[in-house]
């Protein structure tokens, strides 16, 4: 189930999903560990000796965020028990506390008491072995914790903190977990539990006929007990309210930092354009990594998941925020890297956000031969979104400080890792991880890369690095517009295989990531080839159906729904669809040149969760979000895309591409 609401701070997140439970809670690295793993915490409400938990078809949940923050606004209706709620989750930006504020109405004319529930489904560090939950009646909170990572869990009503506990055993020799305890209004009161444990809290409130009251919980973490204890006390002695009030205020400040001087776009844009802002935000580990998505519901699919760094992302992602106004933000990204990066000068296919090496299916031998288990362009983006770092920033000591041990190494192995005779890039797997070959988008990544080594050595003086630098640029593009182009097609191919005689064989699939040869300046966005080619994406993998889109390419296999391959090419992703709005933007010459990209970015929009979360992918007939959301990489390529029509804007001097009214959702 994708992830409607996301709240983090940078070392810890939480996701919650369409039914308003909360399934991963990711602590002290965002992505690494899960101490949820996609199980449930849940809430429950007692009332007149009926009980239900709020998943429950019975409720009906509106699930949004307050405007431009990291705090959600979500809605529960029960018809049937006379309630209503307005809830309110956030995460602290900088210390480890999420906060919970419930205002419980009272929708019939009688006095009533409500119980509220909160379960507790931890496996702390990922494992069930070994944790504990006890009841401390001093502080009146339960925990749970193991080795260095306590969970404590608190709360108050009008009638008083706590009002009943239980801890417990959960999923072993037929133990369900306490929250089976709850259903009846009323826990038993164990005060301690070892092994697979959970535990349930539950706040009492007493409700004049039509009247409401406000409860508060919270969860605090901290690496030993005297940690989450004085977090606890923090919250009591500041007041939740206070804290939650000075959260909003923080995002609101952070998401408003750049001032678009007067541009004037539809709600729905610049209001995702905001969203996109804060989610991208929670994605980002404080250490460096950017995390490409941290829904662990794609663990029923390939028992792994998206919760690693991949270079090629976490460096478009960077650029996105550097070309938004946020360089500060993915510093640590680029020492990330740094500290990645081989003897070799490669970056390897994806990482742990510790700086560990993540999970590969890329084979270091091939039908016996050696061969790097590398996707080039991961190695090469990072330097091109550190180029426009130092663009943004003109920082050149922090330029400096990588230039050996970043910028070189890489540059220098990007020189030598080539196929001279053909002037390309020797063989590394594509941007999908699927296949091994020469292909558009990683030799146009290429040649951004040495382009940006070179730039980086002109800028220190290292003139004759420099020159090796620039004619290897040189060579691979003569190489990129020689064999990867193909003149009877009038388009830029997938790619190419070397094969047993030494010949290119040309692999002619529709492919989108060819944008790369204009993002990357192999060619302008206007060159007849680019055109050409960008027109051929367009027609030949736009998804006909009522969702529509732009899909990967032809006969994409990845959660295929559908084998009407001539009007299915694929299910329609976010960032193709966005590759080709934004190309239409970077060629325009007018106004009304503007006026198409505009109306594909509300298709965008349109198809956003309610909440603003961008999925990977969507079903081609239901318009479902589809594999993970959010996906960190769609909405760096929304902010991307949306933050180059406000420079086309101010290049062609236009406030306003004519009253366009929303079309899609309106995002807060």
């Amino acid at each position: 189930m994708p992830r409607q609401l996301v709240i983090g701070n940078g070392g810890m997140l939480i996701n919650f999903d369409s039914n308003y439970n909360m399934r991963d809670l990711y602590y002290p690295y965002v992505g690494q560990w899960n101490h949820i793993q996609g199980n449930k915490n849940c809430i429950g409400v007692w009332v007149e000796d009926k009980f239900t938990w709020c998943d429950e078809s019975s409720w009906e949940r509106t699930l949004r965020y307050k405007k431009e923050t990291l705090a959600t606004c979500v809605k529960l209706k029960n018809e049937e028990l006379g309630l209503f709620m307005n809830c309110h989750d956030t995460v602290h930006y900088h210390d480890n506390i999420y906060l919970k504020k419930i205002v419980v109405e009272n929708l019939t004319d009688r006095q009533r008491e409500v119980r509220l529930f909160f379960t507790h489904d931890f496996s702390i560090d990922e494992s069930e072995v070994g944790d504990t939950a006890v009841y401390e009646p001093d502080l009146g909170v339960v925990y749970h914790y193991k080795k260095g990572k306590y969970f404590m869990a608190n709360g108050f009503s009008s009638t008083g903190g706590i009002y009943q506990y239980a801890t417990g055993t959960k999923r072993f020799r037929g133990a369900e977990g306490t929250w089976r305890d709850a259903e009846d209004g009323h826990l038993q009161g164990n005060p301690i539990a070892q092994g697979s444990v959970d535990s349930t809290i539950s706040f009492r409130i007493e409700l004049p006929p039509r009247g409401k009251d406000v409860a508060y919980y919270w969860i605090v973490i901290g690496k030993n007990f005297q940690e989450a204890r004085r977090l606890n006390e923090y919250v009591l002695q500041r007041f939740p309210e206070t804290i939650i009030q000075s959260v909003e205020a923080y995002w609101k400040q952070w998401v408003n930092k750049i001032d678009y001087e007067g541009i004037t776009l539809p709600d729905d844009v610049i209001g995702l354009f905001k969203r996109s802002l804060l989610i991208i935000r929670t994605q980002v580990d404080r250490h460096g990594a950017i995390t490409a998505a941290n829904d662990s519901d794609i663990m029923q699919y390939n028992r792994d998941h998206y919760s690693y760094m991949w270079p090629r992302d976490g460096a478009l992602v960077s650029y996105a925020l550097i070309r938004a106004g946020y360089p500060e933000m993915v510093e640590p990204f680029f020492k990330f890297c740094e500290n990645a990066l081989t003897s070799g000068g490669f970056l390897l296919h994806k990482y742990n956000p510790d700086g560990s090496v993540g999970s590969s299916w890329h084979p270091w031998i091939n039908n016996g031969k050696p061969q790097l288990p590398i996707q080039e362009d991961e190695t090469a983006l990072v330097l091109f979104a550190l180029w426009e770092h130092y663009k943004y920033t003109r920082d050149i000591e922090f330029a400096l400080g990588l230039y050996r041990t970043l910028i070189r190494p890489a540059g220098n192995f990007m020189v030598r890792f080539m196929r001279e005779e053909f002037n390309l890039p020797y063989e590394s797997y594509d941007l999908w991880e699927e296949r091994r070959g020469i292909f558009t988008f990683t030799a146009s990544a290429v040649y951004a890369g040495l382009t940006a080594a070179a730039k980086f050595a002109d800028l220190f003086a290292d003139y004759l690095r420099a020159k090796v630098y620039h004619e290897a640029a040189a060579r691979v593009k003569e190489g990129i517009l020689e064999h990867l182009y193909d003149g009877s097609l009038n388009r830029f191919v997938r790619g190419v295989y070397v094969k047993d005689d030494g010949t290119l064989q040309k692999d002619l699939t529709m492919e989108s990531s060819v944008y790369g040869v204009a993002k990357f300046g192999v060619l302008p966005p206007g060159d007849e080839r680019v055109v050409s080619t960008m027109k051929a994406v367009e027609s030949g993998l736009w998804v006909q159906t009522e969702v529509g889109g732009i899909a990967r390419y032809t006969n994409d296999y990845y959660f295929r729904k559908s084998s009407d391959i001539a009007h299915v090419p694929g299910n329609p992703w976010f960032i193709c669809t966005l590759w080709v709005i934004e190309w239409y933007i970077n060629k325009a010459q007018s106004v009304d040149d503007l006026v198409k990209p505009l109306n594909m970015l509300q298709w965008v929009t349109g198809h956003a969760m309610p909440s603003g979360v961008l999925s990977e992918q969507l079903h081609p007939y239901t318009g479902e979000p589809l594999s993970v959301a959010p996906l960190t990489w769609s909405h760096s390529a929304y902010v991307s895309t949306v933050r180059r029509l406000i420079d086309k804007m101010k290049e062609l001097t236009c406030t306003e591409i004519c009253p366009l009214p929303p079309i899609g959702r309106t995002i807060d």
